[in-house]
């Protein structure tokens, strides 16, 4: 019975790691093929991917009135991410960190541990209101980032369509 408990697990993982480089690679293909910088792509695409499966045992575990769970899944996630993940790549290659990273997603991923901090510190849960802040936080690191490392080409083309609608005579 523990043999095959490891050998699934084994194959889990060889499949999970297998399913990861196909999923990078289309997400690079995908950034490559529209101009949109792989930045961007990791913030968003792959970001969100690699955090389906810590959702569903989150929300999960919500579900069954364990949502204690959440709050060590994402703080672990985050420190392992950090320290290991980081750590091995730049043990393998250096990492080149961009300006803006250092201008938009670091600072705001402080800001938003600073957030969690207080929330937990105030009565020691998070509350649906405190969830509301969360998901509006969402919106509005998603939406700055995106316009911060929009591409050259999708820039233009916004300018000169918003241009095209100014120029418009209103209708009366």
């Amino acid at each position: 019975m523990i043999f095959v408990a490891i050998l699934l697990l084994i194959a889990g993982f060889v499949a999970l790691v297998k399913g990861a480089d196909v999923f990078v690679d289309g997400a690079a293909a995908l950034a490559g093929k529209f101009g949109i910088p792989q930045l961007v792509i990791g913030l968003t695409i792959v970001a969100m991917g690699t955090s389906l499966p810590e959702a569903a045992v989150s929300i999960s575990a919500g579900i069954k009135s364990n949502a204690g769970i959440t709050v060590g899944n994402i703080v672990g996630s985050n420190i392992l991410n950090i320290l290991i993940i980081l750590g091995v790549t730049a043990l393998i290659t250096n990492v080149a960190i961009q300006k803006t990273t250092f201008k938009y997603e670091i600072p705001y991923m402080l800001l938003i541990t600073a957030v969690l901090l207080v929330m937990g510190m105030t009565g020691n849960e998070i509350t649906f209101i405190e969830g509301v802040i969360l998901w509006i936080l969402f919106i509005a690191v998603s939406y700055t980032h995106l316009r911060a490392h929009e591409t050259g080409r999708n820039l233009v083309c916004r300018l000169l369509l918003e241009k095209k609608k100014k120029k418009k005579p209103q209708e009366t």
